[in-house]
């Protein structure tokens, strides 16, 4: 169960739902629809891959028109999400905040209209990258307006407590921890105050220190530096402090307590000793190229000919980079080997149980921009020509959704051995069987549609034809038919 858990999320395709028991309606390219035994549409799509609407993996529908729009609802038919050319804009409701975003750069959250104050307070906020700021939660402690360059002061963001700036570089303050820092202007002159002390004249020279803590000195920056920090409070006694310095290229060094790492003509040459937590010595001949590591990592890089090293259990070779890399790993119970060539030319990821290699395995493939092809080793397989943007996206449902399928030629999705369906040329060519279902449609020109107690040949859509209205009687010519008999509910077990 964990081996099919974690590879469902590996599928390629959004294409229309095929269960046991539907029929298709197919009058291409103004619409091909997956029909429900009694007749109802389940999920349709119109103009080849353009229009569309079909059920949603967690409930609701997901509809469109490829790649402009997307919409999203839940099961009681309220609107969740809306894309425009995703990623360029995104909207978002879950009921009770409304998000909506213009490429991340233009972003707007608050409460839903209608509905309960939030658990945590308000919360509204609207920024435009890199000129406005702007949050509003109902206490003027947390509360901000600022328009950059000119002024303005942003509160709990970006790892600070307060950033505030007037007519930037000429003035900006920012508060961390009770750490005040003035530049004026930034970043040349700045001054340090409150829970530490310092100044700096960038680049020429520049000290900060916090009494018991720290100090950290440069000169001509990033030339020369000298850091130096006091272990923690709760370190054994006589634990050594960290301390590092440098003055490129020529030499730099850093100790702590069972580490040391120097080098000579920075970053070429040097080693590593390390004694604590775990065992690990490193030797630079010409770095990144010539490495060798040996203890709690395995490094054996001769670059850029061939690269081997084992980092917390991921074994890693490179062969000629970039051309070949393989690497494999264990997760949840599951062996992972993942193989390229050249990046994303060739992408390929195999999953097995690590505790019965015997199990069936489950992969994934992409051969750039040739086609992908998904197997999650239980019986559900997709395969899709022409497949430009999986490799470079493959955890982004929004993707697969809105442009996956415009690339889509040829389509081959198999829900289980004995359930499975072909599209090609955006569903003029069709071909699907079930356990005791065969169905082919050329667009609304040519379909043949066999099951045991009926059968039917159809020109047009049901022009003129033939039909087997019973098993065991031969067939009849009919004309002008356009009605077919309801697909009756499956319910033999699978």
């Amino acid at each position: 169960m964990k081996l099919l858990r974690h590879l469902a999320l590996l599928g390629l395709t959004a294409a229309l739902v095929a269960r046991a028991g539907t029929e298709e309606s197919n009058v291409w390219p103004i619409r091909v629809a997956e029909l429900a035994p009694g007749g109802e549409v389940e999920s349709w799509r119109a103009l080849g891959p353009l229009l569309f609407e079909k059920p949603a993996p967690t409930g609701g529908t997901v509809a469109g028109f490829r790649p402009f729009y997307i919409v999203r609802t839940d099961t009681n038919g309220h609107v969740r999400e809306r894309d425009f050319l995703y990623p360029l804009f995104t909207w978002r409701d879950d009921g009770e905040v409304t998000q909506w975003s213009v490429f991340q750069l233009i972003n707007s959250s608050g409460q839903t209209a209608g509905s309960l104050p939030p658990a945590n307070g308000k919360n509204e906020a609207f920024d435009v990258w890199p000129f406005w700021f702007s949050r509003d939660t109902g206490d003027p402690a947390t509360s901000y307006k600022a328009l950059f360059p000119i002024a303005g002061t942003i509160k709990y963001r970006f790892g600070y407590d307060r950033i505030s700036w007037t007519i930037w570089p000429l003035y900006m303050q920012s508060d961390k921890k009770g750490a005040i820092t003035t530049s004026t202007p930034w970043p040349f002159i700045r001054r340090t105050t409150g829970t530490e002390q310092g100044f700096a004249l960038w680049p020429l020279f520049g000290w900060r220190e916090k009494p018991g803590v720290f100090e950290k000195r440069y000169y001509l920056w990033p030339l020369i530096w000298n850091n130096t920090t006091q272990p923690a409070a709760d370190a054994p006694a006589g634990t050594p402090g960290a301390h590092a310095s440098g003055f490129l290229p020529f030499y730099t060094r850093e100790t702590r307590a069972g580490f040391v790492n120097q080098s000579y003509l920075w970053p070429f040459f040097g080693y590593t000793h390390k004694t604590q937590p775990v065992a690990y010595d490193e030797t630079r001949y010409l770095w990144p190229l010539l490495v060798q590591g040996r203890g709690e990592r395995y490094v054996n890089r001769w670059g850029p000919f061939y690269t081997h090293s084992i980092i917390k259990g991921t074994d890693k070779t490179w062969v000629m980079w970039p051309l070949f890399r393989e690497a494999q790993w264990s997760d949840a119970g599951l062996l992972q080997t993942k193989t390229q060539f050249f990046f994303f030319l060739y992408w390929s990821l195999d999953q097995q149980s690590a505790t019965n290699p015997n199990l069936p395995h489950a992969s994934k493939t992409h051969v750039w921009p040739l086609f992908s092809s998904w197997k999650n080793g239980a019986g559900r397989e997709q395969f899709q020509f022409i497949s430009p943007l999986e490799v470079f996206m493959p955890n982004s449902p929004k993707v697969r959704e809105a442009w996956n399928p415009l690339f889509a030629l040829y389509r081959y999705d198999q829900q289980s051995p004995v359930q499975v369906r072909r599209d090609a040329l955006f569903g003029l060519v069709t071909w699907r069987r079930d356990l005791d279902h065969r169905e082919f449609h050329l667009g609304p020109l040519f379909s043949v549609d066999s099951r045991p107690d009926r059968g039917r040949i159809a020109i047009g859509n049901g022009l003129l034809g033939l039909k087997r209205a019973e098993s065991g009687r031969g067939w009849k010519p009919f004309w002008f038919d356009f009605k077919r008999q309801p697909a009756k509910a499956q319910t033999t077990s699978r």
